[in-house]
């Protein structure tokens, strides 16, 4: 059967570490009080001139150097960003180039923080219909751009990074890669997430508001029903599940999937205590995070799941070759 196989996986992070202590010199807030509700220490911020493109090459050269495959094999090319370079071209277009590509198809995809799920169901679909062979999918974020950093409620918990996957298309004899995806949005609820920007609004970026417990509910109650759902269309037991990789916004939120779900955190892989919530990006860095700590290994299988402005959600399930 013709499967869309996980080759590799990078992740680049800038240099800068931002941590809690360093906001409470600036904001009325402390490192007790973001980890009591955050379970964040620190996050991740690039330099004034880095761009989010810059940010996806380094994570998608490092998941073609894990793969063994060369840059012009790939002729996909998607990026799940938040934060483009410009209104337009497509980032993704602007990462081809940079990485000396000139073939096949590069768009991005914009569903905010379940926009890596999102782009790697459609590199699959387009995987599985033949209309690609290799797909590079890259979730990557300059979310520091979009902050009101004198905002207590909402600047703790964002950073920067990327991270990268190689998918391709291989015959295997059996289900290998991605087994199942399954994708939701509801936009009559785009106000609880949003930035009060944007080039057709006021000719700007904007910075990010939130209803915060409002998200948190509904974060919890979709991507449990997105795992639930996922699991049941891909007749794949919980107890085959290695590890659960959700998108990385907040440790409470993690924990109240886990035991909605009856999975012992454990079984939950945590990265948002030193990323922060890296929006697109959270997923891949998880990932590669998993394997360079040998967590990750050849025949697991994962279960992903995040949630997004839009609201967006969604979950899909991976075995690994």
């Amino acid at each position: 059967m013709r499967c869309s196989v996980l080759k590799g996986v990078g992740g680049f992070l800038p240099a800068r570490v931002l941590t809690n202590d360093d906001l409470s010199q600036t904001l009325e807030t402390s490192d007790e009080w973001i980890r009591r509700r955050t379970g964040i220490r620190s996050r991740h911020i690039a330099a004034d001139g880095v761009l989010t493109s810059d940010l996806a090459v380094e994570a998608a050269l490092r998941a073609l150097e894990k793969a063994e495959i060369r840059p012009e094999e790939v002729d996909l090319v998607l990026v799940a960003t938040t934060t483009p370079d410009r209104t337009f071209p497509s980032t993704a277009t602007i990462v081809q180039g940079k990485l000396g590509l000139a073939q096949g198809m590069a768009f991005d995809i914009s569903a905010v923080c379940s926009g890596f799920l999102y782009a790697t169901t459609v590199a699959d679909t387009l995987l599985q219909q033949g209309q690609a062979t290799c797909a590079l999918v890259i979730g990557a974020e300059t979310f520091s751009r979009l902050l009101d950093w004198s905002d207590r409620t909402t600047a703790p918990l964002f950073g920067d990074g990327a991270g990268a996957v190689l998918l391709r298309a291989e015959e295997q004899p059996s289900p290998t890669g991605i087994l199942a995806s399954r994708l939701y949005a509801d936009g009559g609820q785009w106000s609880l997430l949003y930035t009060d920007g944007g080039p057709s609004l006021n000719q700007k970026a904007g910075v990010v508001r939130m209803q915060g417990r409002e998200v948190f509910r509904q974060a919890v109650e979709k991507m449990v029903q997105s795992l639930q759902e996922v699991l049941q269309v891909a007749s794949v037991p919980l107890e085959e599940i290695t590890w659960v990789i959700p998108h990385q916004a907040n440790l409470r939120i993690l924990e109240a999937v886990a035991e909605r779900m009856a999975m012992p955190m454990e079984r939950v892989l945590v990265t948002v205590d030193h990323h922060a919530n890296t929006s697109g990006a959270s997923i891949p860095l998880a990932l590669e995070e998993g394997f360079a700590s040998g967590r990750l290994a050849a025949g697991q299988t994962l279960l992903l799941t995040a949630i997004g402005a839009g609201l967006t959600w969604g979950a899909s399930i991976i075995r690994l070759p």
